[in-house]
């Protein structure tokens, strides 16, 4: 059998009593490492789980995942995977492949960042499609994810933004010239999705849906004991600071509830001008 296990989104022990009973018995332990990061090390799993856990990368899951697979119609494998099992689509694709080898497969689901989002008291029936935001660079400032989150805004819904990882990536220079040299692992931040955020409305500018004035709120680290949350305008989260990753950013939509703003105005960077753009855009409409 080969296992899907979700390991939840903060440490070690986030993991399902269901899941640590297949991993402490399956023949094999592999960790996904590169669609999402947990805030522990591969050793504290290791020491937790009491077995070892080999670190599977993008090249060794979308390209040589038959060493995954391999023997696992004789043998429990077992595949973790930070949040839930199903959050990137690259599993699904393992999935698929386990299926033409005839391998029975079995998830086990666990928390991610799609519902533990709702812990910034925005009703998660509010969102709509979500999106991912990757780094720009100077020639190269991709804007594919903008038409959905048009569409969520014109039927006044929430979108929750995912931002980019890079682990294990390599410079054009390097890749070109065949060198296995990787470089340091980045992670976006709130305050650069705000910015970026902002510098595709610039260039789409009457056609655009958000504005330096509109709310967001920015999470980091959701489900850990030191998860932080802040809302405000997008203007003021360009500044703001949470922390170590993992970040995520959600742009509000109109369709909302006065609860959700009693709730979000705890986190707010000032109270007072959170409120007040809240009641002229926000308040009651949908």
């Amino acid at each position: 059998m080969l296992y899907l296990v979700g390991l939840g989104l903060a440490d070690e022990k986030d993991i399902t009593v269901k899941g640590l009973g297949i991993v402490k018995k399956a023949a094999r332990v592999y960790l996904e490492a590169y669609t999402a990061v947990l805030l522990v090390d591969q050793g504290a799993l290791e020491a937790f789980y009491g077995r070892p856990v080999a670190v599977a990368d993008r090249e060794t899951v979308e390209s040589a995942s038959d060493d995954i697979l391999r023997g696992a119609d004789k043998v429990d494998v077992a595949f973790l995977v930070v949040g839930d099992p199903f959050g990137a689509t690259t599993h699904s694709d393992l999935v698929l492949r386990a299926r033409q080898l005839s391998i029975p497969v079995r998830c086990i689901p666990n928390a991610s960042i799609l519902t533990a989002i709702g812990a910034t008291g925005l009703q998660l029936y509010n969102f709509g499609q979500t999106v991912s935001m990757v780094f720009f660079l100077d020639n190269w400032k991709p804007a594919s994810f903008y038409d959905r989150i048009k569409e969520n805004v014109s039927i006044g819904l929430h979108t929750l933004v995912l931002l980019d990882i890079k682990v294990k990536e390599q410079s054009l220079e390097n890749m070109a010239r065949g060198r296995n040299i990787y470089e340091p692992p980045r992670y976006m931040t709130v305050a650069q999705c705000a910015q970026q955020m902002l510098e595709i409305e610039d260039d789409v500018k009457q056609e655009g849906v958000y504005t330096r004035e509109s709310l967001a709120v920015g999470v980091a680290r959701m489900g850990s004991e030191d998860q932080k949350m802040v809302a405000g305008t997008l203007g003021q989260l360009c500044h703001a600071d949470l922390g170590r990753p993992l970040h995520s950013l959600v742009l509000l939509g109109r369709r909302t509830h006065d609860l959700e703003r009693e709730f979000l105005e705890e986190y707010a960077v000032d109270r007072e001008s959170f409120n007040a753009v809240w009641n002229k855009d926000y308040g009651g409409k949908g």
